[in-house]
């Protein structure tokens, strides 16, 4: 795909593999980056694994350590993990490139919301530590929803994990005052007034899943409720600010996007996921649909 991108262009659906576009995209463009990759329901998918190296300019640096952003040093991370998980390998390096991306992509007031199950996020803390830097990390959001078969082995496992990091600590954009307000859970116990207006939502989140027969459901498999989305786009981004999702599934961050007056960027490899975002936004004036060699007839 050629490098035709810039603050000015139209919103954008593209059919590719996010590594191949990712790079052809302009530092720093992105108020939000969210990201809800496949990689996290018990390791089923396999990938060849892929090794990135970087190192200080200058080089020097004890052998093995690889240093990323900021001077961190993560490779004993890396090999600390591996005694415990004998896929950690395959983990990092699928992710590592995509979050390298991610980070260089974000603006200097930039938010990253990383949407995870409970089999992954701490793998992906440690490394978006190392990334980001521990002093960038800004929230771990528990979505909690009450839906589905529940297990009589073990507490019932009903939760996902959305880390949260900030391009800079202190820089950072959040404006609170945007978000939807929720109920209080004892209204009772506040004046009125508190009661009317509704609270500011904490880290974590009840929401329901997309209803399998709700109006908002497309079909897709993995989607998610736009309420929560809204939610990270509200609170991280202002009106005209660009939004990017290169795992974008049914396009809900694209929708929720448009619907609030960001802009966006949404990357998926499915063919199915494109098929579902082409009737979505058949109604969004001014949103193109690119493709790029490797995917076409896909």
């Amino acid at each position: 795909m050629p490098n035709t991108w810039s603050q000015s262009s139209p919103s954008r659906v593209i059919h590719a593999d996010n590594l191949d576009v990712l790079p052809d995209l302009p530092d720093g463009a992105f108020t939000v980056v969210y990201l809800d990759p496949p990689f996290n329901t018990g390791r089923q998918q396999k990938r060849q694994t892929m090794t990135s190296v970087r190192t200080e300019a200058g080089g020097a640096g004890a052998a093995g350590v690889v240093t990323g952003f900021k001077g961190q040093r993560y490779e004993r991370i890396k090999g600390d993990l591996r005694g415990y998980d004998d896929q950690f390998d395959d983990y990092w390096a699928f992710l590592e490139p995509r979050l390298i991306q991610a980070w260089r992509l974000l603006a200097a007031d930039g938010t990253l919301y990383l949407h995870l199950d409970y089999r992954e996020a701490h793998y992906a803390k440690v490394l978006l530590d190392a990334l980001f830097g521990r002093d960038c990390f800004l929230n771990e959001i528990i979505w909690a929803y009450d839906y589905g078969a529940k297990s009589r082995q073990r507490w019932p496992t009903k939760h996902d994990t959305i880390l949260v990091y900030v391009k800079s600590a202190n820089g950072y954009f959040f404006n609170s005052e945007a978000v939807d307000r929720e109920p209080y859970m004892a209204p009772g116990l506040v004046t009125p007034e508190k009661a009317a207006r509704g609270k500011l939502p904490t880290d974590v989140w009840w929401h329901t899943i997309v209803s399998p027969t709700g109006k908002e459901k497309t079909g897709y498999p993995t989607q998610k409720p736009a309420g929560i989305l809204r939610r990270m786009i509200q609170a991280s981004s202002r009106e005209g600010d660009w939004v990017l999702d290169f795992f974008a599934g049914s396009g809900t961050t694209g929708a929720v996007a448009a619907a609030l007056g960001r802009r966006f960027v949404l990357v998926d490899a499915n063919p199915e996921s494109i098929a579902v975002m082409r009737t979505r936004f058949m109604a969004v004036p001014g949103v193109e649909f690119l493709v790029t060699a490797g995917t076409m007839g896909s």
